[in-house]
Order: C-alpha cells, then sequence, then structure tokens
C-alpha cells in the first residue's frame, strides 16, 4: 500500500484528525422535510435516495464509499441477499418480544446504532441527535473516538452509550480518553483494531473536528527510503500487549471490534476480553477480505455458544438481522442506514428508521415461527 498525494488523498489515522480545511457546510433538516422523509421512506434505501439528494457530492461520497473497488463493501450485503429463509407458519409465537441481555444489562431489542464518525456533516444535531433518537427507540447507541460533539453533550440526551474506543498516540493519550468516556457514564468499552491506517478522501468542514480528542502529535520522522506505513503511521499502532494493558485500565466491558481470525479472536478472549464485534468496517478499510456474515458463522461455530459475539457490517433489514442472530450473533449493529435517516429527517428520521428496523425483525420472527431472540439462536436458519 503506497500513499497517493494528500492532493488526492489524505492518510487518515484513527488515533487522531488528520483531515482540515473547508468543504461545504452541515445540512439542518426543517420540519416539511422531517414529515416527507418519514412518510416516503418505506424501505431503508429510500432514506439513502433522501440523504444522497440533501447532502454534498463529496460528503455522500464519503458516507458511501468502501476501500479498494468495493467488492467487500457490495460482498457484505450480498451475504445476507444469498441466505433464504423458510417460513414456519401455524407457530405459536403469541407473547413474543425481542428483549435480550449483554453484561448484565436487559435491553428491549437487539438494534444498535453502530460507531459513525463526524456526525455533524450530516445533520446540525450531530451525535445528540442520533443520541436522543436512540434514548426514545431505546436503542444503545456506540459512539465514536471521532464524534464531532463532546461526549458529555451526547451523553445528555439519555440514550444507553457505549464508547469505540480506537487507540490513540500512546498509553497515556489512551488513558485520558477512556476515562473521559467512563466519567460521561459509558456503559461498555469497544476497542476497534481494524483500522490503524487508512485512505481517507474528505477534508472536513471549519468547525468540525474529533470534538473529545487531544491535537494531534507529529508523526515519527522517516528517512529516504523507509516507509510512511511501515515506519511512521504503524509505529504508533496499537499490539497485543496494549490490548491486555487496556483490558488492565478498566472494569467495564471490554468487547474488541475488527477481529475476523479466529486465533486473533481466541487470544483477545484469553486476555480477558469480555466479547467481540465482528466486523470488516462495513468494507471501508480493506478490499477482499471474508464478509463480516461468514466471519460471524466461523466465529460462532469455533468459539462456541458462551462467548458474547456482536454483528456489524451489511445490514439493511430487519430481515437481515434475523439472519444475523440466526448465524450467532446476540445483537446487531446498524451503521450506515441510520446516517442516511439522520441525513434525510433528523433525530426524527433516526428514531423512524429504528423502529422500523425492529418492526421488520418482529414481523420476520412471527413468520419464522420465533418468539425470542434466544430462540432464533437455537434453531439456528433451520
Amino acid at each position: 500500500m503506497k500513499p497517493v498525494s494528500a492532493k488526492q488523498s489524505t492518510m487518515h489515522s484513527t488515533k487522531q484528525t488528520r483531515l482540515q480545511t473547508a468543504t461545504p457546510a452541515t445540512t439542518k433538516v426543517d420540519a416539511q422535510a422531517i414529515r416527507q422523509a418519514t412518510t416516503l421512506a418505506a424501505t431503508l434505501n429510500d432514506y439513502a435516495r433522501l440523504a444522497e439528494a440533501r447532502l454534498p457530492a463529496e460528503v455522500w461520497h464519503y458516507l458511501q464509499e468502501g476501500a479498494g473497488e468495493g467488492r467487500t463493501q457490495r460482498e457484505n450485503e450480498a451475504a445476507f441477499n444469498t441466505m433464504k429463509l423458510v417460513p414456519r407458519p401455524l407457530a405459536d409465537v403469541r407473547g413474543g418480544h425481542t428483549r435480550i441481555e449483554l453484561f448484565g444489562r436487559t435491553h428491549v431489542h437487539p438494534l444498535m446504532l453502530a460507531p459513525m464518525a463526524y456526525q455533524r456533516l450530516f445533520d446540525t444535531h450531530g451525535e445528540s441527535g442520533s443520541a436522543m433518537a436512540a434514548q426514545a427507540q431505546q436503542a444503545v447507541m456506540l459512539v465514536s473516538s471521532l464524534a464531532s460533539q463532546p461526549l458529555a453533550q451526547i451523553a445528555a440526551c439519555g440514550a444507553d452509550l457505549w464508547f469505540q474506543l480506537y487507540w490513540q498516540a500512546g498509553r497515556d493519550a489512551t488513558l485520558r480518553l477512556l476515562r473521559k468516556a467512563e466519567l460521561a457514564g459509558a456503559q461498555a468499552i469497544v476497542f476497534t483494531v481494524d483500522a490503524p491506517v487508512k485512505q481517507a478522501s474528505l477534508q472536513l468542514p471549519a468547525g468540525i473536528t474529533a470534538a473529545n480528542l487531544e491535537d494531534a502529535p507529529e508523526l515519527p520522522a522517516i528517512a529516504a527510503g523507509q516507509s510512511a506505513v511501515f515506519d511512521q503511521w504503524m509505529m504508533l499502532a496499537p499490539g497485543w500487549d496494549d490490548l491486555a494493558w487496556l483490558r488492565a485500565q478498566t472494569t467495564l466491558p471490554l468487547l474488541v471490534k475488527g477481529l475476523l481470525n479466529v486465533d486473533d479472536a481466541r487470544r483477545a478472549l484469553a486476555l480477558g476480553c469480555d466479547g467481540l464485534i465482528v466486523s470488516n468496517h462495513g468494507g471501508r478499510v480493506i478490499d477482499g477480505t471474508t464478509t463480516a456474515l461468514q466471519a460471524l458463522i466461523a466465529m460462532r461455530e469455533q468459539l462456541g455458544e458462551q462467548v458474547t459475539l456482536l454483528f456489524d457490517s451489511g445490514v439493511r433489514s430487519g430481515a437481515d438481522a434475523y439472519k444475523a442472530i440466526a448465524c450467532g450473533a446476540q445483537a446487531v449493529l446498524i451503521g450506515r442506514p441510520y446516517i442516511w435517516a439522520l441525513a434525510a429527517a433528523g433525530p426524527m428520521g433516526v428514531a423512524h428508521l429504528i423502529r422500523r428496523l425492529r418492526d421488520e425483525l418482529e414481523m420476520t420472527m412471527a413468520l419464522m415461527g420465533q418468539s425470542t431472540i434466544a430462540g432464533i439462536r437455537a434453531t439456528g436458519m433451520a
């Protein structure tokens, strides 16, 4: 991998904000647009069309882009399309529900908002708007390290929040960010490990930053002939000893997001991590990987039923969520689609989308003869 020039693209470290200079301002959705969006959005793809119409072209591209030629991004979604449901009518599903338990807490449904960066790009409410929607629809929201609003402001919305932690320039800076998340009331820490370096195509508008991060330190100097990737960016990347150290720093549940190799998953669990979020970053980091759904199936088969596994990447309907649960997930993260809804109709759009997905999940359960999430997991796709 060779970094291209800054004029073409910016090498973006998830440890710090490296993107600067201005692009068009964030969008604000009026009441008429909200009514129109929530009336017209019969599917998640309808929200995508509405969002594209409202957002500046470069912001839409940033949201939608996948790594390379986008094969993994497309295949994440295609993996669900090739997995067929076989309905089971006549089952007694009266009294059914979607409740789950994770780390001693009961949640009324298994749909969570994935960590998405810089949400003020998409609506002036930013992450607070998504948090308001999550609170209204009783969904857990994972807040990104690259959130564009302070954690305290997001937490004030009252939603159940988990914090997605990117490794910073070193242990001291990482610990300060961790403590900030704990102080804001995060209920769990999600350590994302699959994007220590990646190509980023957007230059942030003035006034939008990673509001919870410290100023980025200078990268290590490199000599002629050295690699900007191996000898510069990756010099700041975390390793297994850093994961062990991080586990010792918090009593909160610690999940690792982004491991696709089963041996890596076993190693993380052996270090005391409480669970895994099976994800290929929505196809945004490296093209040509296994689909997240394939990885989930392998993880559940080889790690057993006692390991906590959540799923992220490619869910586009309540039926997709059902399939992910049937393949072994205890909860399912929704990513790009809720940002489509945020851009199209603000917080009301996000709340509408969460409710729609939950309704679709419940209808799929009923038609499949399943009355509980535990029942889906026990039966699988049979």
